[in-house]
């Protein structure tokens, strides 16, 4: 069943046990993303972030010094806000581009996301 024109679908797609929330706008055709032309480059990414957050597990098992654990949380930390600006830059060169192009509400909702995003991930 097809959600509504303009209606948000969200839905959950595993990155072998990370679960990734994707939004999608269905504006009643085939929706493309802005990260679409890189995709098995982030996927490829994100999958290096899932080792080392796996490597971080087994440190912590294998009672690895706290220092050592630390400056690889925060190289995994690093990699994952590399893959989220990379993601936003091409969600405002695509989604918020064309939506101001396009002119309309649409425009005004897209830079409040974007907004928004931005602010998430400043907090992070």
């Amino acid at each position: 069943m097809r959600a509504p024109a303009g209606a948000t679908v969200a839905r959950e797609e595993p990155l072998e046990g990370i679960l990734i929330a994707l939004a999608a706008r269905d504006h009643g055709s085939a929706v493309m993303q802005g990260y679409t032309h890189d995709k098995d480059r982030h996927i490829k990414r994100l999958h290096r972030v899932e080792g080392q957050i796996r490597g971080l597990a087994r440190m912590i098992e294998n009672d690895e010094y706290c220092i050592d654990v630390l400056t690889q949380v925060s190289a995994a930390t690093k990699a994952l806000r590399s893959v989220s600006l990379e993601l936003l830059d091409e969600h405002l060169k695509h989604c918020v581009a064309q939506a101001v192009s396009e002119g309309g509400t649409d425009a005004d909702e897209k830079v409040k996301e974007a907004s928004d995003a931005i602010a998430r991930l400043v907090r992070s």
